[in-house]
């Protein structure tokens, strides 16, 4: 009879145990995604212009996406980034701090000891109630006593608190991921725009070097008689012009300098890189597309949106449970005299033991108010998710379809630059020759700076575009990032 018992109630508390009032969690529903990006099917046949869908052979370099673009001075500014960027050291930080959250939680799965000792003399009211004249008012109480509690798991509220902050410590792991790919990716398009704004102030010192000699010679025909005073003060503000333009693009270039040392964790005021102008046969890497359905897999920052949906879904359950009692199983053990001599000794001991059971009966609606707020929380994530996940799909394709209208840009304005340059030489002769004025040498030196410095801004728009479209799709071994970071960094 007494082995009957004992298995019905093994049974029972296994039954209990096994409760959990979260939902079951499946992954929130998207929009299907389609069988191929839209860009990517328009751009077939794209091959003959220059741009084409990459091979799958690109699908090699995984991680370390810029290597795509060949450059080594960008691969050695890259490989530094991890390790120095103040913001992945911070968020490396919050990833620690989540992680001591879920150990916090883990915690309620073992009993809670504590050790309580004390000595105390006291003195009792010879007014009291409960005085006796036979015993002496003044007395020792030398207590030592180990409180033991646990708290039995019925409606898993432990279970879900456990579950909620594991999701949000791998949420935070693929934030620090997320946040060290824009960190790359942003290190790699201030890398480009530093190069193509060499490319640009070494064109504007150029053009200024040749609007000193369009100077001196205009001031030589002036002085001859053969060219007017305005041709002579259109030749002087062009010249002041292109000087102001050079400046602003010196000023330009050290703000994009100043902001690369941020990212690699050192001083502006002591970083500096070397001009390399960015020259026009450098092309945009090709680089696959992919699949959409396969984005999601890669994105480590449409995984953190899942992963707290996910969290949100197990608070649901620690919400529920608190309509329910708490079942405890509390334990005091230890001894307790009125003398040092004799404290610790068999006939001082004193022990209890006991199950104990609390229900709220009235909270005045905070448990309906905090289940309300759980399911609230839930359905936040649930739409930050689906908007993650439509935030990918966008990012690719404005990245592809500025890739292919880029290329058709540039292969415009590579036109428009050999058409200004000939349309200059053209002025240049008839305004030698004094059949126009310089007004007209003006316009078409101005068409044809602003035709090479847009073929320039085009040209790092395609490779800034290659970039993002790369670390966009390229995937990410987390775990990998994450053991290089605690290598690399001590931890808190």
């Amino acid at each position: 009879m007494t082995a009957r018992w004992r298995n019905l109630a093994a049974c029972v508390c296994g039954a209990l145990g096994a409760c959990s009032f979260a939902s079951r969690y499946d992954r929130p529903s998207t929009q299907t995604p389609p069988s191929a990006y839209r860009e990517s099917q328009e751009s077939a046949g794209q091959e003959a212009a220059g741009w084409k869908p990459a091979q799958p052979a690109d699908e090699q370099h995984r991680g370390a996406w810029w290597e795509l673009f060949n450059d080594p001075q960008l691969d050695a500014l890259e490989a530094r980034v991890t390790d120095a960027n103040q913001n992945i050291k911070a968020a490396f930080a919050r990833l620690q701090q989540a992680r001591t959250q879920t150990r916090i939680a883990r915690s309620a799965y073992f009993p809670t000891v504590t050790v309580d000792p004390s000595a105390t003399r006291f003195g009792t009211s010879r007014n009291a109630p409960n005085y006796v004249a036979t015993k002496p008012s003044t007395r020792n109480d030398f207590l030592l006593e180990a409180d033991v509690s646990y708290e039995f798991d019925v409606w898993g509220r432990v279970r879900n608190s456990v579950a909620s902050a594991r999701a949000s410590e791998q949420a935070n792991a693929a934030d620090l991921a997320t946040l060290d790919l824009s960190t790359h990716a942003e290190l790699a398009s201030d890398y480009f725009t530093l190069r193509s704004q060499d490319t640009q102030q070494e064109l504007l010192d150029r053009t200024a070097v040749d609007y000193a000699s369009a100077l001196e010679l205009t001031q030589s025909l002036y002085d001859g008689g053969a060219a007017a005073l305005a041709d002579l003060d259109q030749a002087k503000a062009q010249l002041e012009s292109a000087h102001t333009q050079a400046a602003d693009m010196r000023l330009r270039r050290a703000q994009t300098e100043h902001a690369i040392a941020v990212l690699l964790g050192e001083s502006a005021s002591t970083f500096h890189l070397d001009a390399r102008p960015l020259t026009l046969d450098v092309l945009p890497p090709a680089v696959a597309p992919g699949l959409p359905s396969a984005l999601l897999e890669r994105r480590p920052d449409v995984a953190a949106a899942e992963r707290r949906v996910a969290a949100a879904n197990a608070q649901i359950g620690v919400a529920r449970a608190a309509y329910f009692p708490v079942f405890s199983l509390l334990g005091l053990a230890g001894f307790e005299s009125t003398q040092a001599s004799n404290w610790i000794t068999a006939p001082s001991r004193l022990w209890s033991i006991g199950p104990s059971a609390v229900l709220t009966v009235f909270d005045g609606g905070l448990r309906r108010a905090q289940s309300a707020a759980a399911h609230a929380a839930y359905d936040e994530q649930v739409a930050d998710y689906r908007s993650a996940v439509l935030a990918a799909y966008q990012e690719v394709e404005d990245n592809l379809v500025a890739l292919r209208q880029l290329q058709q840009e540039s292969v415009s304005e590579a036109a428009a630059v050999t058409a200004t340059t000939g349309a200059l030489e053209q002025a240049q002769f008839r305004y030698q020759a004094g059949i126009v004025t310089y007004l007209e040498v003006v316009a078409a030196e101005n068409a044809s700076l602003t035709a090479r410095l847009s073929a320039a801004d085009i040209q790092v728009r395609r490779m800034i575009a290659a970039g993002a479209r790369a670390y966009l799709t390229k995937p990410l071994d987390v775990r990998q990032l994450l053991t290089h970071i605690d290598g690399a960094l001590p931890a808190p």
